[in-house]
C-alpha cells in the first residue's frame, strides 16, 4: 500500500508541475483551440466516442457487473487507440496537437482537482448512532444540496455518501438512496456558484460575476430541489414502510460528531487556489505548442498539496480514512474512463466548435430561444464533458447576439440594459441551466456521478447499469425538466 501511495505522489506531482493547465484556455487563443479544421471532420469521425459510450453502458451489463472496475482501464485504452492512431495517421501533427490540447487543457486539471476533493474529504469522518430513516435521509440529502455550491459538487458527494450508505446499511432497498444523492448533491447542488460544478467556472473565468450565478439560477434550483426533496421523502417512506417501518437496535446509541475536521482547512485551501486561478494572471508557458497558464500551474500545485497535507494528517492507513472504508478505487475508475472519452472526445468538440460550418451546422442553426439553449446544451452536456459544452454555447449566444466578451461583466451586473443584452441574459441562464442540471442524466454527465456509483457498488449496491440508470433520470428528471422549461425559460 505503502508503494501504492508513493506512486501516486510520483505521479501527480510530476502531471501538475509539468503539464497542470487550466479549463480556461478553451477560450484563450486565437482562431480556436484544434489544430485539425473542423470543417472538414465528418460525422462518422465521433463513432469511436459513441463506442467508448456504450462500452460503458452494455459490458457491464452484458459481461460482468464488476467490468469497469477490473477492465475499465484496458477497455478504456482499445478505444483511445482505435481513435487515436487513424486521427494521428490522417492529420499528422496537427493531430498531435488536438491530443496534447485535450490532456493539457482538460483532463489533467480535471483529475487533479478530483483527487484533491476526493482525497481531502476522505479525510472527514461522521461518527456516532445515524438510523436511516426517511426524515434523516431527508436531512442528509438536504445537507449536501446546500454546500455543494460551496464546496463542489464533488467535496460534497465525498464528504456525505459514505454515511448515507453506513446510516442505511440495514436497509433492502438502497438504490433510489444512491440515485437521488447522485441527482442533488452531486448535481443540482453546484447551481449557485462557480465553486459548485465546472461550466459555471468556466463562465467565472471569462467574465461572469462570481454571484451572478447564485442570483439567476437560484429559483431554478430552489424550484427543482424543493419538488425532488419532496419526492425523495415519499418514495424513501414507502420503502421504509413495506420493509417493516422499524429501525432495529443495534445496542449503540453513540453521539454524532465529526472526526477530522482540520480537513477542512486543506479543502478551504484548494477552493482558495481556485478562486486564485480565476483572478490573477501571470503569463504563460509553451509547452509544444499548448500555452500553459503559470496561475493555474500554481492552483494545481496548492491542489496537489492540500491533498498530500490531508494524507500526512490523516493517513490512508490511518483508523480515521480506515473506518471511512477510503480506497483509491473510484477515483481510479474515474481516471481510467475518463482518459478515454477525453481523447475520443476531440472530434465531437471540433465539429461543434466549427458551428455552422460543421457537420452538425442543423443542430447549430436550429437553437434560437432559450428553450432550445437549455435543452441543446443540457442533452450534449449529459454525454460530453459539460465545460466545453457550456463554452460552446457561450460563445454561439454572443455570437448570435454580435457581443463580445468583454461586455459580459456589466451585461450581468446590470450596467447594459440592451434588448440583446437582456437576451443575451436569458441565453445564458438556460445554458447555465442547462449544463448543470442535465449532468445528472448519466453516470458520466458529471464525474461525482461515476465516484458515487463506485463507492456505493464497493458498499454492496448493486447499482443500475448505464441505461437502468437513465430509466430513473428520464422518468424522474426529464418531467421536471419540462416543468422548469415552461415556469422559467420560455
Amino acid at each position: 500500500m505503502k508503494s501504492k501511495l508513493a506512486s501516486y505522489f510520483i505521479f501527480f506531482v510530476i502531471l501538475t508541475l509539468t503539464l497542470s493547465v487550466s479549463v480556461e484556455t478553451f477560450a484563450a487563443g486565437e482562431g480556436g483551440h484544434y489544430k485539425v479544421d473542423g470543417t472538414k471532420l465528418p460525422l462518422w469521425s465521433i463513432i469511436p466516442f459513441v463506442g467508448i459510450l456504450l462500452s460503458i453502458a452494455l459490458f457491464p451489463l452484458l459481461l460482468d457487473s464488476h467490468f469497469l472496475v477490473h477492465h475499465g482501464g484496458k477497455m478504456s485504452l482499445a478505444w483511445a487507440l482505435i481513435f487515436g492512431i487513424p486521427y494521428l495517421i490522417a492529420y499528422g501533427g496537427d493531430a498531435f496537437h488536438d491530443i496534447l490540447y485535450i490532456y493539457l487543457i482538460d483532463y489533467i486539471p480535471f483529475i487533479v482537482l478530483l483527487w484533491g476533493l476526493f482525497t481531502v474529504a476522505g479525510g472527514i469522518l461522521v461518527r456516532g448512532t445515524l438510523r436511516g430513516t426517511p426524515i434523516v435521509n431527508t436531512l442528509l440529502l438536504l445537507i449536501g444540496t446546500v454546500i455543494a455550491s460551496w464546496i463542489g459538487t464533488t467535496g460534497a458527494s465525498m464528504l456525505l455518501i459514505r454515511p448515507l450508505i453506513k446510516a442505511n446499511a440495514y436497509r433492502k432497498s438502497k438504490v433510489h438512496l444512491v440515485v437521488f444523492f447522485i441527482f442533488l448533491v452531486s448535481n443540482i447542488g453546484g447551481s449557485l456558484t462557480p465553486l459548485g460544478d465546472p461550466p459555471l467556472f468556466l463562465g467565472f473565468l471569462h467574465g461572469v460575476p462570481f454571484f451572478w450565478t447564485t442570483s439567476a439560477l437560484f429559483p431554478h434550483m430552489l424550484f427543482i430541489s424543493v419538488i425532488l426533496i419532496a419526492l425523495f421523502f415519499i418514495i424513501d417512506t414507502f420503502m421504509f414502510k413495506r420493509e417493516g417501518g422499524v429501525v432495529p437496535d443495534d445496542g449503540t446509541n453513540e453521539p454524532i460528531r465529526v472526526d477530522g475536521l482540520f480537513n477542512l482547512v486543506f479543502l478551504f485551501g484548494i477552493i482558495a487556489a481556485v478562486l486564485m486561478s480565476g483572478t490573477y494572471k501571470w503569463g504563460d508557458v509553451n509547452v509544444l505548442g499548448v500555452h500553459v497558464y503559470w496561475q493555474n500551474i500554481a492552483r494545481d500545485v496548492l491542489i496537489v498539496l492540500m491533498g498530500l497535507l490531508s494524507l500526512k494528517f490523516t493517513p490512508f492507513s490511518g483508523e480515521l480514512r480506515q473506518t471511512n472504508e477510503f480506497s483509491w478505487e473510484p477515483i481510479e475508475e474515474v481516471a481510467k474512463v475518463f482518459a478515454g472519452i477525453f481523447i475520443t472526445i476531440i472530434p465531437a468538440l471540433t465539429i461543434l466548435g466549427v458551428g455552422k460550418e460543421g457537420a452538425l451546422s442543423w443542430l447549430i442553426v436550429a437553437i434560437k430561444e432559450p428553450i432550445h439553449y437549455f435543452w441543446v446544451t443540457g442533452v450534449l452536456s449529459s454525454f460530453l464533458d459539460n465545460a466545453p459544452t457550456y463554452l460552446t454555447f457561450f460563445n454561439t449566444a454572443l455570437g448570435k447576439l454580435q457581443l463580445t466578451e468583454e461586455v459580459v461583466p456589466q451585461i450581468l451586473s446590470g450596467q447594459l440594459t440592451g434588448p440583446q443584452h437582456l437576451e443575451f441574459v436569458r441565453l445564458l441562464t438556460a445554458i447555465s441551466v442547462g449544463a448543470v442540471f442535465m449532468g445528472a442524466n448519466t453516470y458520466i454527465g458529471n464525474a461525482p456521478n461515476f465516484m458515487v456509483k463506485s463507492i456505493a457498488e464497493q458498499s454492496g449496491i448493486r447499482m443500475p447499469s448505464f441505461f437502468g440508470y437513465m430509466l430513473w433520470s428520464v422518468a424522474i428528471l426529464f418531467p421536471l425538466f419540462v416543468i422548469v422549461t415552461f415556469v422559467f425559460l420560455r
